[in-house]
């Protein structure tokens, strides 16, 4: 945000910040939801990148088309666990799975 719009909005009363202050998360916590999103993104890539369908996927993985959309949106439902398995699924090695690295 440009300091000219940031300090109009100070002014007006907003309080500007993070979404993990708006939350009051610990860093763990945000390094989790962090880490769940890098997760959930580089399956979508990867499920792209094998040229696959989201039924494709979900058939490989025995679960559904509208979990796999849930898995690759970061859905609160999904567990970790299930992101990696797709993961693996796909061929990534538990190194490629994490891509990028997460900030703590």
């Amino acid at each position: 945000m440009d300091s000219k719009k940031r300090q109009k909005l100070e002014e007006a009363g907003w309080a500007i910040g993070s979404a993990e202050e708006f939350l009051e998360l610990t860093p763990e916590e945000a390094a989790y939801i962090e880490l769940k999103l890098n997760l959930a993104r580089n399956l979508h890539a990867a499920r792209q990148e094998k040229q696959l369908t989201q039924s494709a996927l979900a058939r490989l993985i025995h679960s559904s088309q509208s979990r796999v959309a849930k898995m690759e949106k970061g859905d609160p439902t999904v567990s970790l666990d299930l992101l990696v398995r797709a993961l693996l699924a796909l061929g990534k090695t538990p190194q490629d799975a994490m891509g990028e690295s997460v900030k703590v």
